[in-house]
């Protein structure tokens, strides 16, 4: 997200303050403290910015997307909030998103919804929609995901998971949406704020989506708890699904020494042995559990001892990695890998679960491979080997137009099987390019792609071209 911005007033208020305390804190008795009291102001945008109210552009976003309309409102109000969604592959942007944030926090433990009227150009779906990030601690965003927009003015509720949580919220509204189906719009928000409706249903939590999920794991590997969301009815009587923060829950291990876990979910695996992670929201069990199996020390990929000179690195701590677009495309509607990824020591690895392939990009820029002569990747498959198991490793090349679907893209698939293929060592796969006739190119070489997964496990680390 983008963070480069300074605010002098409020620097220079904060100084002010900290030489207050210092010069008044001599003089007075402890027992006249008293805890710090914040603005219950439930007005983030009603007609114009609300008191203290900021506004940054993320990061690789139309920094212009978000203007102030005096043209288009809600019940004839005076001004409203317009973002013009970029048509894809716009050079000034790839979406439309952004934060709305004050530098001072407000206490919102009173209300239980945001709330805000909108309308679009033409009927669309926004992605993301919500509070909680503020370009600092950010510790509990909630969001809706796929909110239906249309041409006429029509309410939306966001409920807060748990409002005594934000005695102190500095995030206030936040969205993200790009272009449907390749084409930009526009879309109005107004009369935003926090309200206490009365109306919403005590919500139930998940983790894992609601799924009871296992993970093998090693000594010292940090997992994290995701899938975390919560579910309200509305007053329309709607079913609302609100993503939200694991800070929301409260957290335990049935196991303690084996994983232990903190207030924002992550863990820690600490020794071997099995340890369920569980979840309450309030008073109430969440639903979804994940059992961390570490089984002991984590055995490490060879450290690459090739001269950097010689290497164009995709995924390695021991080189500089080239711009990657994703490790894991997950590209719908075949794949069922998914992306579990940790580190170990400062060692980060490729995690692959339910594998069966992946595609890894790196097309912006492509990479022009012509002086190296072989590809390189290290991998270890922890579970067993199954008779007849493959891995294949397949190198993509953008052709001349360096842009997928070119007409000119070309691509070479090299399988490996046992006894190459092994459980629990780590494997490494040096390929040559003069063995990949089917690449007529590697002068816009943009994706390495791995097949032949049973649905298990696949850790990966150190891809590389070399000389």
């Amino acid at each position: 997200m983008k963070t480069n911005f300074i605010n002098a007033r409020w620097m220079t208020l904060l100084s002010t303050l900290v030489i207050a305390v210092v010069f008044f804190g001599c003089e007075n008795d402890s027992n006249d403290f008293k805890e710090a009291s914040y603005s219950k102001n439930p007005d983030v945008f009603i007609d114009t910015f609300s008191a203290g109210l900021n506004y940054a552009a993320f990061s690789n976003t139309v920094l212009t997307a978000f203007q102030v309309d005096s043209d288009v409102t809600y019940n004839n109000s005076s001004a409203s909030m317009r973002f013009d969604v970029p048509n894809e592959n716009d050079p000034e942007g790839a979406y439309a998103g952004g934060a709305f944030f004050t530098t001072v926090g407000r206490d919102l433990s009173e209300y239980d919804a945001l709330t805000f009227w909108a309308k679009s150009s033409v009927a669309a779906t926004l992605d993301v929609v919500g509070f909680g990030i503020d370009l600092g601690e950010n510790k509990y965003p909630a969001s809706i995901n796929g909110t239906r927009l249309s041409t006429t003015w029509k309410k939306y509720i966001i409920p807060i998971p748990d409002a005594s949580k934000l005695k102190n919220q500095k995030g206030l509204f936040y969205f993200s949406e790009g272009p449907e189906n390749g084409n930009g719009y526009t879309f109005w928000i107004d009369e935003v704020k926090f309200e206490k409706l009365g109306t919403i249903s005590h919500g139930v939590a998940s983790i894992m989506n609601g799924a009871n999920v296992s993970e093998t794991t090693f000594t010292g590997v940090n997992s994290q708890i995701d899938g975390v969301v919560s579910t309200f009815n509305l007053p329309t009587g709607v079913n609302q699904v609100v993503t939200m923060s694991p800070s929301y829950l409260q957290f335990s291990s049935s196991n303690p020494s084996v994983a232990s876990v903190d207030a924002t979910g992550s863990i820690t695996s600490l020794s071997t042995g099995t340890a369920v992670i569980t979840a309450n929201f309030g008073d109430e069990l969440a639903t979804g559990s994940l059992t961390i199996n570490c089984v002991g020390t984590f055995s490490h990929a060879p450290t690459p001892t090739r001269n950097a000179a010689n290497v164009i690195s995709i995924f390695s701590d021991t080189y500089t990695n080239v711009p990657v677009n994703y490790y894991n495309g997950y590209w719908q509607p075949w794949q069922t890998t998914v992306s579990n990824d940790f580190s170990v020591q400062g060692d980060n690895i490729l995690n692959y679960t339910i594998f069966n392939f992946v595609g890894i990009e790196f097309s912006s820029p492509t990479i022009n491979a012509t002086a190296m002569t072989h590809v390189h990747l290290d991998a270890f498959i922890p579970g067993p080997i199954a008779p007849g198991r493959q891995l294949r490793v397949i190198v993509v090349d953008f052709g001349a137009g360096g842009v997928y679907g070119g007409g000119d893209d070309t691509r070479h698939s090299t399988t490996f099987t046992a006894p190459t293929l092994v459980s629990q060592n780590w494997i490494s796969i040096d390929i040559p390019f003069s063995a990949m006739p089917g690449l007529l190119s590697r002068s816009h070489l943009a994706q390495l792609i791995l097949e032949g997964g049973d649905g298990s496990v696949l850790y990966v680390d150190n891809i590389y071209f070399y000389n």
